[in-house]
């Protein structure tokens, strides 16, 4: 048996897994059926909901919130994307943040900040669409194979695998435009709109072109949303438990969404970390005709990968608190249904011997 304080203490670990296993018993019939209990985002939950929640409605007006959240913020940081892509691919002529700001501006001027801004706009809002309605549909479809008490005591892994398999469909959309973007932004003459350059990529070389990076990109968005989701929604409980003063039932809307963005911009900066090296890849291999992601790795090598990751932890920091402020404000304004926040069920405590 294992001390009772390291029980404990291993119990509480968000990242772990039980120590112990749940065996079906049969419990006694009530008169009313209690309802499950879902786990929940960071709002709060409301009378007046405008559809069911897990109906084709709900999902699609998350999709719609993802569409939002994704499409916008990426498009509004082309600027610094841009310089963290060039200093990714060339770092002996952009040599800081600062220094890829001016000479982009001195060669292109202010226009060319913005390259490559379709091809975000669309690939992103493609992107954000299947990451966060797909989310909801993994969410609530494992929840349910995995049954109440078993959703509580892996809600983290329920997260991680959730976002894992949203975030699988949601690269393929975003692959054909990431690799346009890339190219716009990178290779100076080559192109300078959407319109150019897809059809120039599919001339030379062929369908390809366009999910040639999807593999790396999945190296890259995979982690990077699995720790998105995970951390936020853990985060977003530990906020509540330890730092906000009053229960989040009683916290405003407004309030609640302070909370969103700061949960966001913490799961932001570890999101960075973490899918930093296979961005690197992702910017060099759409650069370059011909190259594998192993070819480019091995050029790079251990210090490469990690250029312009300061640039990036701003920029993704930044990027993630606003895409759950966006998508938690477009839940609270379509009137989304919000289940309850995660709580240990009755039959666990009774199991567990927390309750009489």
């Amino acid at each position: 048996m294992y001390p009772s304080t390291l029980t404990t203490l291993a119990r509480g670990n968000p990242f772990s897994a039980p120590l112990f296993s749940l065996q079906k018993t049969v419990e006694p019939e009530t008169s009313s059926p209690v309802p499950k209990r879902r786990l929940a985002a960071a709002a709060v939950a409301e009378t007046g909901n405008s559809c069911e929640f897990g109906s084709m409605k709900y999902y699609a007006l998350c999709g719609f919130g993802g569409i939002l959240s994704c499409g916008i913020t990426h498009t509004a940081i082309v600027p610094l994307d841009l310089v963290k892509c060039r200093l990714q691919v060339d770092p002996a002529k952009y040599k800081s943040i600062f220094n890829g700001f001016s000479v982009t501006i001195r060669e292109d001027g202010m226009r060319g900040l913005a390259k490559g801004w379709a091809p975000t706009f669309i690939g992103y809002s493609m992107q954000g669409l299947c990451k966060f309605g797909f989310y909801e549909v993994f969410k609530i479809w494992y929840s349910d194979l995995l049954g109440e008490e078993n959703t509580y005591l892996w809600r983290t892994s329920l997260y991680l695998a959730a976002s894992a398999s949203a975030e699988f469909f949601a690269d393929m959309a975003l692959a054909p435009m990431e690799a346009c973007k890339v190219r716009i932004q990178t290779q100076p003459g080559y192109a300078n709109t959407l319109r150019e350059c897809a059809p120039k990529m599919y001339a030379e070389e062929g369908l390809w072109a366009f999910y040639k990076g999807v593999v790396p990109l999945w190296m890259r968005q995979i982690p990077y949303t699995m720790m998105k989701f995970a951390c936020f929604e853990r985060t977003v409980e530990l906020l509540y438990k330890h730092v906000v003063p009053k229960p989040r039932s009683e916290c405003s809307k407004s309030e609640q969404l302070v909370v969103t963005f700061t949960a966001g911009y913490i799961a932001g900066v570890f999101c960075a970390i973490v899918s930093h090296p296979a961005d690197s890849v992702v910017s060099v291999l759409n650069k370059e005709k011909g190259s594998t992601a192993v070819q480019v790795l091995k050029k790079l090598g251990p210090k490469g990968v990690w250029k312009g990751l300061v640039a990036r932890i701003i920029m993704i920091g930044t990027l993630t608190a606003l895409q759950w402020f966006i998508y938690d404000s477009v839940k609270v304004y379509f009137r989304l249904p919000r289940p309850p926040p995660p709580e240990m069920p009755e039959s666990l405590k009774k199991k567990l011997g927390l309750t009489e």
